[in-house]
């Protein structure tokens, strides 16, 4: 796509619950359209109360929210950051209104999720498609996003330093920090497990000329990405690419192996210490807080592994300032013209093709696919002197 004058961000993320009250009503937008009884949402609810029904996830987006605004402020690029949840309060729908309200009518969309599969992107797209069509607001407010920035430096490189640290860690609590015990230590790349059938629907698409390695873009871009790290990292140290936080009925199949077995396999190997990298994830949210600090963690005690958890990007500054530099990708006033990217993979596509990542419930209203108008267009801007206004008139400029 090429760059317009963007007047507003919207970073939009998955949402969580914010106290005990909070969760069944939050597990039940969730699931929203799956008939799922309240009795069996109190039973998978156990994480978010073992954490005070709190998911660290908000304070973290508000944490990411205002690091952006810091480094937008610094590089002089007037746009305002707006946050809206697909689950929980602030809402996509209301977000969009108060941006409209606002008087912006071109927003640039920003998601907490890397990686291209329904979930991770699509879902997004469906969201803003259907908010665009609730509100009223589809033709008046456009909408696009950026590009899924799984290879994207600014995220990876927190992961190689933290994969860099994490292996000093281990090695020095195996007795030998300079390496000599490498071949009893494994790096373990964990990313949330989806269906198959959603994993084999990741990346394709109508017209989509690529075959992807196992099948899915979701588990190349991991693949790719894992391999990247592990060249700038250590090179001769084992990896694996493991799954979690699996759920859903037991006869549908999911990716695996999950990274408890996969330690159970490993401790059987004469594996010692292990460097856990949650290579699918944004930021500690309760999936990284639960499946990983928690349960396997737990694990690697229970088996005698010496373990580190590697952070996730959060607002580290490489991470931050990436997501300017994609947010500088598609706007016209402050526009870069670079697209970097770590693996062959990439850069990812500014628009999907159709039917990318299908929704196997059914089609919704989506934007930033080809051929769909919805999200595109948009209302004159208010003839005040407002931002909107002022985004609108102002001059396009190169970096």
């Amino acid at each position: 796509m090429q760059p317009k004058p963007y007047d507003a961000v919207l970073l939009a993320s998955f949402g969580g619950p914010e106290g005990q009250d909070d969760v069944i009503p939050f597990l039940r937008n969730v699931t929203r359209g799956r008939g799922i009884p309240d009795e069996r949402l109190e039973e998978v609810s156990h994480h978010y109360r073992a954490f005070g029904g709190v998911s660290p996830i908000n304070a973290q987006n508000r944490a990411l929210k205002a690091a952006l605004e810091a480094e937008l402020a610094a590089q002089g690029i007037d746009l305002p950051v707006y946050w809206g949840n697909r689950n929980w309060d602030p809402y996509i729908p209301a977000t969009l209104q108060r941006i409209y309200d606002d008087g912006h009518r071109r927003v640039l969309m920003v998601t907490t999720s890397a990686y291209s599969c329904y979930s991770s992107c699509r879902q997004y797209r469906e969201d803003i498609g259907l908010a665009l069509t609730e509100t009223g607001l589809a033709g008046r407010l456009e909408v696009d996003k950026v590009r899924q920035y799984f290879d994207h430096p600014g995220f990876v490189s927190p992961f190689v330093e933290g994969t860099t640290a994490g292996l000093t860690r281990v090695r020095e609590a195996l007795g030998a920090a300079d390496g000599a015990r490498d071949g009893e230590i494994r790096v373990l790349f964990a990313t949330h497990s989806i269906p198959t059938r959603d994993a084999e629907a990741a990346g394709r698409s109508e017209g989509e000329p690529r075959e992807f390695e196992d099948g899915s873009a979701y588990v190349a871009q991991h693949l790719a990405n894992a391999r990247a790290i592990m060249a700038a990292v250590a090179p001769d140290v084992a990896w694996d690419l493991v799954y979690q936080s699996r759920s859903g009925a037991p006869h549908i199949p999911w990716l695996e192996p999950d990274i408890n077995d996969r330690l159970e396999a490993i401790a059987g190997e004469g594996v010692k210490g292990a460097v856990i990298v949650p290579l699918g994830f944004v930021s500690d949210h309760m999936e990284v807080a639960w499946d990983l600090d928690t349960e396997a963690l737990e694990t690697c005690r229970k088996l005698g592994i010496e373990a580190v958890r590697v952070p996730t990007p959060g607002v580290h500054r490489e991470f931050v300032g990436g997501l300017v530099d994609l947010i500088r990708e598609r706007t016209s006033q402050w526009n870069l013209t670079e697209r970097p990217h770590v693996t062959g993979l990439g850069p990812w596509y500014d628009v999907c093709r159709p039917g990318c990542c299908e929704n196997f419930r059914g089609a919704k209203p989506v934007i930033a696919e080809a051929g769909v108008e919805l999200g595109s267009g948009h209302d004159p801007y208010p003839a005040d002197t407002g931002e909107g206004a002022a985004a609108a008139a102002r001059p396009e400029r190169e970096s």
